[in-house]
């Protein structure tokens, strides 16, 4: 009997997580590795539980995710967005919960680009009269 696994893809800036949940006792794995060991044991660990705290179905999912691109943070919250996706596979009756908490927004904040004749995206050479 093959287990029931749901997949979902979250993102954010230039970070892409693609997540699978599946039933059982809360175990996260991330790249193959635990997320202290991820992401540094200081690191924002704890935005990973919001979505199951959110939907009350916290150590009811084991969740296996891969993640690409972008810095640490821009990963976790893509983390987050994947695993919010990802529970409303398993059960559409989550959708409001989720949405009224924001988990299932995607943040579309980017990097501006630089521009041509500037130092950066807002940043100009300085500019000397004499």
């Amino acid at each position: 009997m093959a287990e029931e696994r749901f997949y979902a893809t979250g993102k954010r800036k230039k970070a892409i997580a693609r997540v699978w949940i599946t039933p059982g006792s809360g175990n996260v794995i991330v790249n193959r590795m635990s997320p202290d060991e991820y992401f540094g044991g200081t690191f924002q660990v704890h935005k990973i539980d919001k979505p199951f705290k959110v939907t009350e179905t916290e150590q009811q999912y084991d969740i296996l995710a891969t993640l690409k691109g972008g810095g640490k943070s821009a990963q976790i919250d893509a983390l987050t967005h994947g695993i919010s996706r990802a529970l409303l596979e398993t059960n559409e009756e989550l959708r409001s919960a989720l949405k009224k908490s924001g988990l299932l927004t995607r943040d579309p904040r980017n990097k501006e680009r630089k521009k041509y004749g500037q130092k950066g995206a807002r940043a100009k050479f300085q500019f000397s009269k004499r």
